[in-house]
């Protein structure tokens, strides 16, 4: 009777465990994310660096962390994320580097998928003080939303979270809100079309090159 006990407890536990890895494997991103841990998991960065975290804006700039060597950058894009998505892997793209200093690009895919400005404004907002709780001590920077030429009809909700995020970091310790967006535009306060790929959202390197010059005076090494 014991041992046929002890089987069935142990096929619950095999079963339970192989449900859990199917609904972790189920999540969006699992995969990007297992990526990370495995790259980890062969070396790790050093600690009390920099972190950029968020999507496809990060994920295609490709020498980002040859551009940023001098600061030990860790690229931790992931595209097509949101912030909640972000947020929901906070201990993996976040936490498990201890960095110095935070570089959030996010926001835009929430909004691309009919998220309102105040929803994406909250989201963020949970991500910044999750971040605050758990590195105190944290730089943290955030790199407004770029209006794109694919997605202009998202651009009033881009704006208004825009200038709510940039007003929320105004009164924080320790943070800054980086405009990269209009000084993307043209005369008109159009999106440049000769800074973005033939898909009118990714960027081409004049595009990343903005960027540049306005992250890099804000980096901590």
């Amino acid at each position: 009777m014991k041992q046929n006990f002890y089987f069935r407890l142990l096929f619950i536990l095999l079963v339970s465990l192989s449900v859990n890895s199917y609904a972790q494997s189920g999540k969006p991103f699992w995969n990007d994310i297992q990526k990370f841990k495995h790259k980890d998991s062969l070396s790790m960065p050093p600690k009390k660096k920099v972190v950029f975290v968020g999507s496809s804006s990060f994920t295609r700039w490709n020498d980002l962390e040859t551009v940023y060597k001098d600061y030990h950058a860790i690229n931790r894009g992931f595209g097509g994320s949101t912030l909640q998505q972000a947020n929901d892997y906070i201990n993996e793209l976040v936490f498990a580097y201890k960095p110095k200093q935070v570089v959030i690009y996010s926001g835009e895919n929430d909004i691309a998928e009919g998220t309102s400005a105040d929803e994406t404004f909250s989201r963020f907002t949970t991500f910044f003080n999750n971040i605050r709780k758990g590195l105190p001590k944290a730089n943290i920077l955030y790199i407004s939303m770029k209006l794109s030429p694919s997605r202009m009809k998202f651009a009033d909700n881009v704006n208004k979270a825009n200038t709510m995020i940039k007003e929320y970091i105004s009164k924080q310790k320790n943070a800054r809100f980086i405009d990269v967006n209009s000084k993307m535009l043209d005369a008109n306060g159009e999106p440049r079309p000769d800074l973005f790929v033939e898909d009118m959202l990714h960027m081409k390197p004049a595009g990343y090159d903005i960027w540049i010059k306005e992250i890099t005076p804000y980096l901590k090494k």
